[in-house]
């Protein structure tokens, strides 16, 4: 991991099948870079994109996901599938924090991506986001806060 003061990378996987999702992504993307927070660059990629050279290369990550039939997207599913075990035992303690867009409660994606997380031990360091129910424009705010206050973590070293 870098110094407190040395440049460190914030990587976003985040599955955006629809406008709303996309614009969630967006959200956070700005909130994680924004112009008060100088020592952190924002990697963004879909689960599709993303692999083990992008988990390995980052020093935090976020991830988001719709909820699909109450579990996570099939997207970040082919993500864990496909990195779990090249990154296990070279990434434990990895700061990450989540997103769900979930049309209904969020609980399912919720347990199952903590489940991989604890497997993985990687490090929760902010409150999950659920996004409950219909759309809420409020839904943005929300997530621009999350990426602020992770890319703002990663700079200061807290996480």
């Amino acid at each position: 991991m870098p110094e407190v003061g040395e440049l460190k990378t914030l990587l976003v996987v985040a599955h955006v099948p629809s406008p709303n999702t996309r614009s969630m992504c967006d959200a956070v993307v700005r909130g994680a870079s924004h112009p008060d927070v100088t020592g952190v660059t924002v990697r963004v990629r879909t689960p599709f994109q993303a692999g083990p050279d992008d988990v390995f290369a980052a020093d935090g990550i976020i991830l988001g996901t719709t909820e699909n039939l109450g579990y996570m997207s099939g997207a970040m599913k082919d993500f864990f599938d496909r990195s779990y075990y090249p990154v296990l035992d070279r990434c434990q303690g990895m700061p990450y924090g989540l997103y769900i867009r979930a049309g209904m409660d969020g609980t399912g994606t919720r347990r199952a991506i903590e489940g991989i997380m604890n497997g993985l031990r990687w490090r929760a360091v902010q409150e999950h986001v659920i996004c409950r129910g219909e759309w809420d424009p409020a839904f943005l705010a929300r997530c621009e806060d999350f990426g602020l206050g992770m890319a703002a973590g990663l700079e200061a070293g807290i996480f």
